[in-house]
């Protein structure tokens, strides 16, 4: 969520944005649409939605769930380490490549509560000075479109998801983020906030 000027080596280490769309979607239809959907718009309310995310924000996080030797993957996630195994570079760029290019569906939130609406808002907004809370939409944007290479799109995302997530960066249990920019942001944040966040990134378009 805090913006920050790039180093070279960051800018570097950003995966390539080039990708074969159409073996993309073969791969997608038969490894990722379990989860996903073919088109990326998941129906699954604890699995993210793909459809029209930043290619080169995908290429990074299956990058992250490969485990390479010894070394442990850089995000915990049994499923996709055991999905990602047998992908190579080449596949996991033009998953991506196929994924951004699909139409999001935007998720429902079913939450009726106009004030939790409205502190998730305010939060995304304007942050919160009192504990020190950047605004989310720095780094992802008003509309929750993201900045590109590093920071993902986030509208219209599952509220299930996005609170796992804010969860697992709180927990220690992701550490993928820049400079864990992130995990500092969410150890200020009362779990009714985070819910709150969630709830109102799912309104965004």
């Amino acid at each position: 969520m805090f913006a920050f000027i790039f180093s070279n080596q960051i800018l570097a280490d950003t995966p390539s944005t080039h990708g074969d769309s159409e073996k993309g979607k073969e791969i997608a239809t038969g490894v990722c649409a379990g989860c996903h959907n073919a088109d990326g718009n998941s129906v699954i309310p604890n699995n993210p939605t793909l459809a029209g995310q930043h290619p080169e924000y995908i290429t990074k996080q299956l990058m992250d769930f490969k485990v390479e030797g010894d070394s442990p993957a850089k995000r915990d996630s049994q499923v996709m380490v055991s999905m990602v195994a047998a992908l190579s570079a080449d596949d996991m760029q033009n998953i991506a490549a196929y994924y951004a290019q699909q139409k999001i569906t935007p998720a429902t939130t079913t939450n009726s509560d106009e004030s939790l609406l409205e502190v998730g808002k305010r939060i995304y907004d304007g942050g919160n000075l009192e504990n020190n809370v950047p605004a989310c939409s720095s780094c992802h944007s008003p509309n929750g479109a993201g900045i590109p290479p590093h920071y993902p799109k986030l509208a219209g995302q599952h509220p299930a998801y996005t609170i796992s997530q804010l969860d697992a960066f709180y927990r220690g249990g992701r550490t993928n983020d820049i400079n864990h920019s992130m995990q500092k942001v969410v150890l200020r944040m009362s779990a009714q906030q985070i819910k709150a966040v969630a709830e109102y990134i799912a309104t965004l378009h």
